[in-house]
């Protein structure tokens, strides 16, 4: 017998792989927020926001989308539903200043490579649910 037995633990590992990929997922959201509060500030992420054709009050909007949906998937709130509303940011970020820099992420100005995966792993996450560990498990 080997632990990963399929009829005892598939469950298990499920729970734990999303628990994973939702805390990780989360701790990346947090990070990306801190990166446009403390090094581009609010005001410069606006500001890059307007130089790209949005409105600069959009940079406010997913600034605090990437901090409130970062600590609801840590905390496993609402998963399913965050993991969705965040991949709309991600999609976002594909049309307006990575689509035109090709595909591969290392691109100057970077490609949609990155943002692309991570709208995938946030369905996946969303068809996975909570996993273990989480605020929203039933």
């Amino acid at each position: 017998m080997t632990a990963f037995t399929a009829s005892s633990t598939s469950a298990s590992h499920a729970d734990l792989a999303a628990t994973l990929l939702r805390v990780t997922s989360g701790i990346w959201f947090l990070l990306h927020a801190g990166l446009k509060i403390f090094v581009f500030t609010p005001a410069g992420t606006a500001g890059f926001f307007e130089s790209i054709g949005l409105p600069g009050p959009l940079a406010y909007v997913v600034i605090l989308a990437e901090l409130l949906g970062g600590i609801a998937l840590i905390a496993g709130y609402k998963t399913r539903l965050v993991a969705l509303g965040l991949s709309v940011i991600l999609l976002g970020s594909i049309y307006t200043p990575h689509f035109a820099a090709g595909f591969f992420f290392s691109n100057p100005n970077g490609g949609w490579e990155f943002p692309a995966f991570w709208a995938l792993t946030l369905w996946a996450l969303a068809l996975l649910g909570d996993g273990a560990y989480a605020l929203g498990k039933r």
